[in-house]
């Protein structure tokens, strides 16, 4: 009994991370401002990073959760860095 709320449950934050991240990509396209994009590139890592996870859980393999772990380091310095250089004109000073 568990093990079928869990996989429903996996599979119902799949499609819902699956529907945020169809959002931000929404967000990165029609952003009327480069700031809303930056905020919709890191929605997308963030839900990627989410969605490698559940995945990760429906398998019970633990390299998913590496490569979220590698894939929110990533998504953390891009938008470090964009922001950064919206705000100064340059990343490295």
């Amino acid at each position: 009994m568990s093990t079928t709320i869990l996989l429903w449950s996996i599979t119902a934050s799949q499609l819902m991370l699956v529907a945020a991240m169809a959002c931000a990509a929404y967000r990165i396209l029609a952003g009327p401002r480069a700031q809303d994009r930056v905020l919709g590139v890191d929605a997308l890592y963030v839900c990627g990073m989410l969605l490698i996870l559940t995945f990760g859980i429906r398998n019970g393999s633990t390299i998913y959760f590496e490569a979220a772990l590698v894939i929110a380091l990533l998504g953390f310095v891009s938008t470090a860095a964009l922001a950064k250089f919206l705000m100064r004109g340059e990343v490295i000073e």
